[in-house]
C-alpha cells in the first residue's frame, strides 16, 4: 500500500500485514525503512522530506522524517478515535494535509465499531488541528491533488464515484462535481492533469473524466499507485501481493 516519492524519486511503500515501510531506490533496490510502522497505509511526502503516514494501527497521522524518527500529528478527533486514516495528500504550496478516514474493521484493532458519526475527508492547516471539509461521502478513500493547489480529488470508493473540489484559501472544499462514475482505494494523476484510479487494475481518466486506458494487473486488488524514479516516468503499482512497475512517457506530478 501507501506508495510516496520523495524529491530524489525513490518510491517508499508499506507493507501492512507485516507492520513495515519499504523503499525502492532510483536503482531498483529493495530495502527496509521502517519496522513497526504503525500499520501504515497510506503517504506522502511534506517539501520538507518528511513522510507523512496514515498509521492505523491506533488510527494516527504521523510524520516520519528522513532518519525514521516519528512524529504523531493528529491522535484523535474531538477526543474520539479516528476511523482508521487512509490516504493523505499534502498541499505543499500551504504545507496543509488532506486525509481520508473510512472505517475498516482491522483484525488488530480491540473494537468493533466506529467512535465516529460517519466516514469523512479531514484538513489539517499547518500547525493546525483537523477539521472536518467533506462528510457526504459513503466511504472515502483515494485522495490526491493538483500541484499548483487548486484542485482537490477524493474518490467515493463504497459510492462507486470521483468527486473534484475547487480548494478555497482556507483550505476548505467547495464546486463539488462528481467527476467520474468510478471509486478508488489509491489515485494519482500525471503531468498531463490525466487520473490513475485503482481497484480492479488501473482505469485512467482524462481531466475531463472520460477513460482512456486500463493497465492490467494479474492480482484480486490494486491497492495504491504513485509516479517515481529520478526522471518521474516510472509508474509503480501495490497490489494485493506484489508490486509492479511500468515505464511511462508522461510524467506523474508528485
Amino acid at each position: 500500500e501507501g506508495p510516496a516519492v520523495d524529491k530524489q524519486g525513490n518510491i517508499f511503500f508499506t507493507d501492512q500485514p507485516n507492520n513495515k515501510i519499504w523503499e525502492y531506490d532510483t536503482r531498483g533496490q529493495l530495502s527496509v525503512f521502517l519496522d513497526k510502522a504503525g500499520r501504515s497505509n497510506g503517504m506522502y511526502f511534506d517539501k520538507k522530506g518528511n513522510l507523512i503516514s496514515c498509521a492505523d494501527e491506533l488510527d494516527q497521522l504521523w510524520s516520519i522524517d528522513k532518519k525514521g524518527k516519528i512524529t504523531v500529528l493528529v491522535k484523535d478527533f474531538g477526543g474520539h478515535r479516528l476511523n482508521g486514516p487512509n490516504d493523505v495528500w499534502v498541499n505543499n504550496n500551504t504545507e496543509g494535509i488532506y486525509f481520508t478516514d473510512p472505517y475498516y474493521q482491522r483484525d488488530y484493532w480491540d473494537r468493533k465499531k466506529s467512535d465516529l458519526d460517519g466516514q469523512k475527508v479531514y484538513y489539517m492547516a499547518n500547525g493546525g488541528q483537523p477539521v472536518i471539509v467533506e462528510d457526504q461521502l459513503k466511504q472515502p478513500n483515494g485522495i490526491v491533488g493538483t500541484p499548483d493547489g487548486e484542485n482537490l480529488y477524493v474518490a467515493d470508493l463504497r459510492g462507486n464515484k470521483t468527486y473534484k473540489y475547487s480548494i478555497a484559501a482556507d483550505g476548505s472544499l467547495k464546486d463539488r462535481q462528481a467527476l467520474i462514475n468510478q471509486g478508488s482505494d489509491g489515485m494519482t494523476i500525471d503531468a498531463e492533469g490525466n487520473i490513475y484510479l485503482c481497484g480492479r487494475g488501473v482505469t485512467i481518466y482524462n481531466p475531463e473524466g472520460k477513460k482512456i486506458g486500463h493497465i492490467d494487473i494479474p492480482e484480486p486488488w490494486t491497492a495504491n499507485i504513485c509516479f517515481g524514479g529520478k526522471d518521474r516516468k516510472l509508474l509503480f503499482m501495490t497490489a494485493s501481493t506484489a508490486v509492479y512497475t511500468m515505464p511511462m512517457y508522461v510524467k506523474g506530478v508528485e
